[in-house]
């Protein structure tokens, strides 16, 4: 099942199970110093060759939106990125995480909101997609979105789920970082035939 379907599959449990969809706020935990990758720690793995295996792993897509905080440097708006490596993690509680490079200049935006909203999305939102994924470009222009419920991230139409967080941890791993949420607010749109967003080896299926 592609991470678009788990999320859809996790909203279900929850509301079949009885559990709330609305959780309470946690402190979230100290983050890692950061360090760089040091020389003993790479793998004599070539680096294409890594990408073309791992490439036959389809995943689904989602896109990562945060809030924008007052007083942050540029135009202050909503941070967001397209993010493949998304999955849940815990029911109890209810954590879900996400890694993201360590040189993204979207991840301090999004840290400093101290939550986020992930999008997963749906097959026919490939170009929406594209537009999260150029670094450097408003990638809010002509989107449209609501806030989501809790933390007032950018919830995007059209999106098959939206998971809204609270960042509770943050780990080290290599050249990207493990980012742990957890679950305030979660929901997916009506009727269960919204195919996702897949990708695999380079392309949107």
């Amino acid at each position: 099942m592609g991470h678009a379907g788990m999320a859809a599959a996790a909203v279900r449990y929850l509301r079949s199970a009885g559990a709330s969809t609305v959780a309470g706020r946690v402190e979230a935990l100290p983050r890692p110093e950061l360090r760089a990758v040091g020389d003993d720690e790479r793998a004599p793995v070539d680096q294409v060759a890594f990408r073309r295996v791992l490439g036959n792993f389809a995943t689904g897509v989602t896109v990562i939106t945060a809030p924008g905080v007052e007083g942050e440097a540029g135009d202050g708006g909503p941070a967001g990125f397209a993010c493949q490596s998304f999955a849940s993690l815990s029911l109890d509680p209810p954590l879900v995480c996400f890694m993201v490079g360590r040189t993204s200049a979207t991840w301090p935006r999004i840290a400093r909101a101290g939550v986020f909203c992930v999008n997963v999305l749906g097959a026919r939102q490939g170009e929406l997609c594209r537009g999260f994924a150029v670094s450097g470009a408003d990638k809010f222009a002509g989107v449209v979105y609501d806030a989501a419920p809790v933390s007032g991230s950018p919830r995007l139409a059209g999106a098959a789920a939206w998971v809204d967080c609270t960042i509770h941890a943050v780990h080290t791993g290599g050249d990207h970082l493990i980012v742990v949420g957890r679950v305030d607010a979660l929901g997916a749109s009506d009727g269960d035939d919204v195919a996702p967003l897949l990708f695999h080896k380079g392309r949107f299926l």
